[in-house]
């Protein structure tokens, strides 16, 4: 049998030196869930924001299948003047203030599209009135004034806020859906227009959070949460980079929030 050699003590120290292979950060999260990655047409992909203005284009055709009959082709014409205007103006303008979509849509790319959409969407506006009347008249100047106010936070910013949202994303589509049909308003649309409202009041208050999270949050630190009893003793502050945003604590993988006072816009 050989003789069997002491440990070599030098080399145990050179391997307890050995550092740790440094952590690989973890991506960040897209702007929003159903962004593409990589190219112009995610750029325009992302913009147009597809969900929410299927959603949107929803309330239209709530509002004029609710005349008798239906004119398909002012219900088509309607369809293209809100695509035209919330899908690409609205969403386009908001994209100008910081870019919150993190795409490579340039300045002057994005007031092109804007100015040429909203004209397009007053365009089929203005047909609308040749063909129904005057009734039209002061939604098709109420529509381009929403969204230039409040995508641009126009007037000291007095049109950007929850009432203003809810009234323009969910209402207003469904109004002028029926009086583009009708050329009058009667109750019925009415009490859509007001059950849109609140649904779209709901929605803007429970995307908030996820828009932060997933737009200004920089990272989410994970810290230990402390018993009842020790709680007071530890402190444990989150991710937002903004000292008034929310705190959030881990248990394992369980995560929870505590509301701040006030959700930035």
């Amino acid at each position: 049998m050989g003789e069997r050699r002491p440990p070599d003590p030098g080399a145990a120290a050179g391997a307890a030196r050995t550092p740790d292979p440094a952590p690989v950060p973890a991506p960040a999260p897209a702007p929003a869930y159903y962004a593409r990655r990589g190219g112009p047409v995610r750029d325009w992909w992302i913009l147009l924001h597809p969900p929410y203005t299927a959603w949107h284009l929803g309330y239209v055709v709530i509002g004029a299948s609710l005349a008798d009959p239906v004119h398909l082709s002012t219900l088509l014409a309607t369809l293209a003047a809100f695509f035209l205007a919330v899908g690409v103006a609205a969403h386009a303008l908001d994209e100008l203030k910081g870019h919150p979509l993190r795409t490579a849509l340039g300045e002057r790319v994005l007031v092109t599209a804007a100015a040429l959409s909203l004209s397009g969407a007053i365009a089929l506006g203005i047909i609308g009135v040749t063909r129904v009347g005057w009734t039209l008249v002061p939604l098709l100047v109420a529509g381009p004034v929403a969204v230039v106010g409040y995508n641009l936070e126009l007037f000291g910013g007095i049109l950007h806020n929850a009432a203003t949202f809810g009234a323009a994303w969910g209402a207003f589509p469904i109004l002028t859906a029926y009086v583009a049909q009708t050329g009058t308003l009667r109750a019925a649309p009415i009490l859509a227009a007001a059950a849109a409202l609140m649904l779209s009041l709901g929605q803007r208050s429970l995307s908030t959070p996820a828009r932060l999270l997933r737009r200004r949050v920089v990272r989410i630190e994970e810290q230990p949460l402390w018993p009842t009893a020790e709680r007071s003793r530890s402190t444990t502050r989150c991710c937002s980079p903004r000292s008034s945003g929310p705190c959030a604590r881990r248990r394992g993988r369980s995560l929870y929030w505590r509301r701040p006072s006030r959700w930035p816009a």
